[in-house]
């Protein structure tokens, strides 16, 4: 991994602690970025598949778990 870092850092001009410094000011920025909600994500894969119809808003409900019968 060394070696690899050696030559990132020498492709960007950078010593190598300059180089982790900037994976590490990118490694940041990328978590400011506000996620999408769950929710929204799985609608959004389902909706190529077909889904149509709004799904109702689940915030602040209590998880109830599946029961399956015997």
């Amino acid at each position: 991994m060394k070696a690899r870092l050696k030559r990132r850092a020498e492709r960007h001009g950078r010593n190598m602690e300059e180089e982790v410094r900037h994976i590490q000011r990118d490694a940041t920025k990328q978590d400011r970025r506000p996620a999408t909600a769950l929710g929204s994500r799985i609608a959004a894969r389902f909706r190529k598949a077909g889904l149509t119809g709004e799904l109702p808003e689940l915030r602040g409900e209590r998880p109830i778990s599946a029961h399956f019968g015997k």
